[in-house]
């Protein structure tokens, strides 16, 4: 597997595109630049399989319904969120000077912790609120990966400050599940560079003093 981290929109969210050697693809969080993610997927001459969502805060969804109907694939999304894809008060567009933010309901809607096939790509989803009540991370256990939207950082943890967002329940998400991982595990967050479990567990601010 490999997978590609693409920061995309003034909030440089990651935007990240995944492949295998059965040239099937999955696109994580195509937050912004619809026509950038599209264009780069087609070079790859690939078979897009599905949107996985981490969450859906606007910066992480603003070109969903461009690249859904590009490919004419199905979203996942947590049920504690379904509804904020078309909602720009829950979605938080609403609250900043970038644009109304709204996308068509999700196909698929995940509903607790599982292991998922698509096509030959085996996920785990992990329930990882805190950040947001529908924050799910997505691992892949056979790469090594996790996907962990904004719950994990490098040498930070998501903001907690918006509405819904929980500062315990985070630090619960991410001690139980992200850092119960083997420790060479890669972190693939929605900002900033990738990290990985070992380094969090060692000098991340926030969570060496738990």
């Amino acid at each position: 597997m490999k997978w590609k981290q693409m920061p995309v929109g003034p909030l440089q969210e990651n935007t990240y595109v995944i492949w295998n050697d059965a040239n099937q693809c999955l696109i994580v969080d195509p937050g912004s630049e619809g026509s950038k993610i599209i264009q780069y997927i087609e070079t790859l001459n690939v078979t897009p399989l599905a949107i996985l969502l981490t969450h859906a805060h606007f910066d992480h969804i603003g070109a969903v319904d461009e690249v859904r109907e590009a490919f004419n694939i199905p979203v996942y999304i947590h049920a504690n969120e379904e509804d904020w894809l078309e909602d720009p008060s829950k979605n938080g567009s609403i609250r900043f000077p970038l644009g109304v933010i709204k996308a068509k309901k999700a196909e698929h809607i995940i509903k607790n912790e599982s292991q998922i096939e698509i096509g030959e790509f085996s996920i785990e989803i992990f329930e990882t609120p805190g950040h947001s009540p529908g924050s799910v991370s997505f691992y892949f256990a056979n790469e090594g990966v996790v996907f962990s939207g904004d719950a994990l950082f490098q040498g930070s943890i998501g903001r907690t400050d918006l509405p819904f967002g929980n500062y315990e329940q985070l630090l619960n998400s991410i001690h139980q599940k992200l850092l119960s991982l083997p420790e060479e595990t890669e972190v693939c967050p929605g900002h900033g560079p990738v990290t990985s479990i070992e380094a969090e567990m060692d000098s991340n601010p926030f969570l060496t003093g738990f």
